[in-house]
């Protein structure tokens, strides 16, 4: 199975999408897994319900900045390396998806308590968003050069 069909499983067996897209890639960069999980928690949804950006976009960019990230104040050269590959993963999300806003790609702004309730009526985060997550996985694989 590939990777990115194990992140789209990972977000029907239950986990966000920004946890199913980071949980898939973090050991392959050194971090715990059930540690990931807890890190990209906030991030599902939209940054919590706020319609932000999508939680399979964060996720990806975490997996971006934990391999590239600097760890050095004035490492100004893993910085610009992190925010080059975060541009092109933007670049071929919206390329796929026309947006990386929550709000934009569900067609709902889930910060409205109405909004939210009518998105999990419809069973939206099902129908929509595996398949963002499992479109993240594939970009941030390539990115990253993960399999």
């Amino acid at each position: 199975m590939k990777k990115s069909e194990s992140a789209a499983q990972s977000f029907d067996n239950g986990f966000l999408c920004s946890q199913a897209v980071f949980s898939t890639y973090c050991e392959d960069l050194g971090l715990d897994y059930k540690q990931a999980l807890k890190i990209a928690c906030g991030f599902g949804s939209g940054m919590g319900y706020t319609g932000s950006t999508c939680g399979a976009v964060t996720g990806a960019y975490m997996l971006i900045g934990l391999k590239h990230g600097k760890t050095i104040p004035d490492d100004n050269k893993a910085k610009d390396k992190t925010y080059a590959l975060v541009q092109e993963f933007n670049r071929r999300f919206k390329e796929r998806h026309g947006s990386v806003q929550c709000k934009d790609l569900l067609g709902y702004d889930i910060s409205d308590n109405n909004q939210l309730q009518e998105v999990r009526e419809k069973e939206l985060f099902a129908l929509i968003c595996r398949d963002l997550v499992k479109s993240a996985a594939e970009i941030v694989e390539e990115l990253l050069e993960l399999d």
